[in-house]
Formats: C-alpha cells, structure tokens, sequence
C-alpha cells in the first residue's frame, strides 16, 4: 500500500468523522442530549447506528476467521440476526422500551430497569455488569481492527490499538451520543459499500455460484481433528451433538443471536427516537444492512478455503499458522485473503471499513461504559440521585477509564479471540439482563426481588461456567487448573463446550419468575 494515498484517505475520513462528531458537541446541551441524542434521532439513521454498532470487526474479521474454520453453518446466525435483532428487537422490544424509557424519563439501560422496580441497586448492580464486563467485547472490537493493519501495512499491533482507541475516545467524549450516532451512521455506509464490493469481488475470482459445489467437493480436505470434533465440510452443518456442533451452536448462534436483545448500548438505541412509529421505519434499513454486513464475511470466510486450495494447494487455517504456538490465527484469516484476492485499491477501501466497524462499535461501547459509570453508578446509586450537574462529567471519566481498560485487556488477549470474547460478552448480557429486561416490559407481576434475584443468580452462573466448566475460557483462566487439577471440571465430554449462556439464561429466568411469584404480594 502507498503510505501519501493512505495517509490522504485516513485524513479524509478523519475530517469527515471530526466534522460529525463537531456536530454533536454542537448540538449537545444537556444531559439528555448527551445520553440518548435528546430523543429525536432520525429513524434511517438510528438504524444505521444500530447495525454499525452491532457489526463490527468482530463480524467482519473475527466470525469469517470462525468461518473459514466451521463453515456457512454460520449463517443461521445472520438468520437470527435479522429476526431477533432487527424485527423482534425494532418491534416489539423497541417500541416499549422508547415508551417506557420516556414515561421514566430514563437515559441508560441501568437506569430503565432501575427506574421500572423503584431500585438503586438494580440500576448500580446493572452499570457496574457493564463497566466491568464489556471492556471484554470493546478489546475484541479493537483487536480486529488492528490486525489488519498489523497485517497490511507492518504497523507495530500495540501501536494500532492505541491510535484506533485514541481517535474513538476524542468523539464519543465531546459529542456524546448525538456525536455517536451522527458518524455511526456515516461509518454503517461505508461499511456496506465494503462488503457489497468484498462479496462480490470474491464469487467473481472464484467463478460466481458454482464455487459452493466446488467448496462442498472438499469436504474430504478437513483436517483430522475438526473431522473429529463433527466436521462435515465447509457448506454443511456439523454433526448432530459434536463438540464443534455445540461450539456453533451454543456460543456462536445462540450466544450472539439471542444476547443481542439485551445488549446495553443498542437497547439505548430505541430510546433515541420520538415515536415508535420512528422504529417501524427503521426496520427495512436495518434489515438490509445486517443481511449483507454478517452474509458478506460469513460467505467470504468460507470460500477462501476454496480460493487458497486453487492459489497454494492449502486450505485456509493452514495460510494463517502461527510460528510460535503452531497454531493458526484464525483472526488474521481476513487481512491475508484480503492482501492475496483483491486489487490494492480494495485494500484502502476495507481498511476504511475496517476502520469504520471499528471505531463505529467502540464508541457505543465507550459511550455505555461512560454512562453506567457516570449515571447508574455514581449520580444514581452512590450519590442517590443528587449531584446530577455532575453526571456528564462523571460519563467523561467513565470514557476515559474505559479506555484504559480495554487497551489493557486488548494487549493480553490470546490470538483468535475476537469472536469468543464477543459470544462470551452477548451470553452474558442474556444470562444477566434479558429476563429483568423482558420482565420490566412485558410481565407486571414480576418483582424487584424477583429481578434482583435472577439478574444475581444469571451472573453466577455465567462466571462459575466460565472458570471451571467452558473449556475455552477456563482452560485459558487457569483458575479450575489451579484449585483442582484440570483445565475443565468436565473435560472431554460435551458439557466442556456447552456456552455458558445455556446454563445462566434458563437459570436467570426461572429464578426471576419463582422469586416474582412468591413475593408478589410483599410488594
């Protein structure tokens, strides 16, 4: 790549995205301005800032790593992206959390669940989930974008993260959500212009539709220990009941699929509009946008087996090996297809949209971790709703302190890790905040002991799964190693890679109900 033209698109774009974020400071007066855009956000662009801060170098980087690996089973994922994260989320979700959150006059999550059982304690306990937690998912986010340039262009990977964070910060810190939302949806185009261009590029090179049959014909080239773990080719399904059919299943379909619905910082999307007919409108956009935003690299992912059996006779882990752990980075899978496949011009194009997914997601990440801070666990439940001129700039610090931890966290993740640490994150959000969220909207008979309860008990769940159950991370941990000997309290069994989702989310649920039932008439 040309480091003068690099350097005149990367300046380009971050005219434009200063420009936007200008715009929201501009605009911004207030705390309600700040926390969610003064409720008057543009139902396109809403949705764009949605899906861009729903996809991000996770999908494109980290699940077509995960695809080159698994195969287009994934795109039952991109299914239950558009039917529960864009209908069920836009229609039914959204609609009553815009009502709701304006009747509560509430401006986070945290808060609308806090505000709807009269409790400090639901809106601290739920900012102080995310501000731990999602640092995790933002790190994720960070490290895709940094590969690429890692990959394309021989930046030091430490230096990456920090100039992609850095920018990120300066916005979301002066404009706030409006400043958010405004280049979010700048971002979310350019994203989509990426993946038309990537998906189309790609089944031209490889000959258009025939390279799925092609693509099928190699299933007798699965490696070994994939063929063992239920591998049956890279356009079918794992066997029924295999380790690598759980680990689709439960972690990356169901954990993401479903942990979308209470996500923090889309949730607080819903509130941003003036009516729910602003949603309605939303839908058709947003459906569009995740269809090829997850399609595009899910596809792309898996057919570069194909492509790189046809250019060096391998399949594609066998491309991204690492030197030192002999493993491969399924998490660089992307940017070598990308230096071997596409004309250099596309090169500065997926930069830009990497660039783009990147900074899109970080900042609504930032953005929430920024208000629980701020709001839920400082005006509200450590200084019990007083002080609230102190609220904006308590968020700041919470941007700030975000920052850090993520570059933290993003220096010392393990290689390949960008989408587990994302499946891992959406489960979480599911186990802790799902039934409190559908019991706030939808079930008048729960109770604040009740969600308290579940949202406790969800947690624990999750976290114990996690240390000594879910050999992925436990082993990694080493905590269930250290105390009794092994890297999974289950392993090699099936339950070793059963997402902790499965466990926390029925968990959760069925507290939240028994506890609302049985002290209903207490309340």
């Amino acid at each position: 790549m040309n480091l003068q033209i690099l350097l005149i698109i990367i300046g380009v774009y971050a005219l434009i995205i200063g420009y936007l974020g200008w715009l929201g400071y501009k605009s911004t007066k207030s705390a309600s301005d700040f926390l969610v855009g003064g409720r008057q956000i543009h139902p396109v662009i809403m949705s764009l800032a949605y899906g861009s801060t729903f996809i991000s170098t996770s999908a494109i980087v980290g699940f077509a790593g995960v695809a080159s690996m698994m195969g287009m089973g994934l795109l039952w994922l991109t299914m239950l992206n558009i039917f529960i994260g864009i209908f069920i989320a836009f229609a039914v979700f959204g609609t009553r959390t815009r009502r709701l959150g304006a009747e509560l006059d509430a401006h986070t999550f945290p808060e609308l669940l806090g505000r709807r059982y009269n409790s400090r304690f639901i809106q601290g306990f739920s900012g102080f989930v995310i501000a731990v937690l999602m640092p995790l998912y933002a790190a994720a986010v960070m490290i895709g974008g940094a590969r690429f340039l890692e990959v394309q262009l021989g930046l030091n990977f430490s230096l990456s993260l920090f100039i992609f964070a850095s920018i990120v910060v300066v916005y979301v810190f002066y404009g706030g959500l409006k400043g958010v939302v405004y280049t979010d949806a700048f971002q979310g185009t350019i994203m989509l212009l990426g993946m038309i261009v990537l998906l189309a590029y790609t089944y031209i090179n490889l000959g258009g539709f025939s390279s799925h049959q092609a693509l099928t014909d190699m299933a007798g080239l699965v490696p070994q220990k994939l063929a063992a773990d239920g591998h049956r080719g890279w356009t079918a399904m794992p066997e029924f009941n295999s380790k690598l059919w759980w680990t689709m299943v439960s972690t990356i379909i169901m954990g993401v699929g479903i942990g979308v619905l209470a996500q923090p910082q889309l949730c607080v999307r819903f509130m941003t509009v003036k009516s729910s007919r602003e949603l309605y409108r939303a839908l058709i956009p947003g459906s569009i946008f995740i269809l090829i935003m997850t399609g595009a690299p899910y596809i792309v992912g898996s057919l570069t087996n194909l492509y790189f059996m046809m250019k060096e006779n391998k399949i594609a882990l066998a491309m991204v090996m690492d030197p030192v752990t002999g493993k491969p980075n399924i998490d660089k899978l992307m940017p070598v297809y990308i230096g071997y496949a596409m004309p250099e011009w596309f090169a500065y194009l997926f930069m830009i949209t990497l660039l783009a997914a990147a900074m899109s997601t970080l900042s609504g990440q930032f953005h929430a971790i920024g208000s629980s801070i701020g709001r839920d666990l400082y005006q509200q439940a450590i200084a019990k709703g007083k002080h609230q001129q102190r609220t904006v700039p308590f968020a700041k610090a919470g941007i700030l302190v975000a920052f850090v931890g993520t570059i933290l966290l993003a220096y010392n993740l393990s290689p390949g890790i960008i989408a587990i640490a994302t499946a891992l994150f959406f489960g979480m959000c599911a186990a802790v905040f799902l039934p409190a969220y559908i019991s706030a909207l939808f079930w008048k008979g729960s109770t604040r002991l009740g969600v308290i309860s579940g949202m406790m008990s969800g947690l624990a769940a999750w976290g114990i799964w996690v240390l000594f159950f879910h050999e992925k991370e436990s082993a990694a941990l080493g905590l269930s190693k250290m105390l009794f000997g092994k890297t999974s309290l289950v392993t090699r069994t099936t339950w070793a890679v059963v997402d902790p989702i499965m466990v926390g989310l029925p968990l959760s649920a069925l507290v939240t109900i028994i506890v609302s039932m049985l002290t209903r008439k207490e309340e």
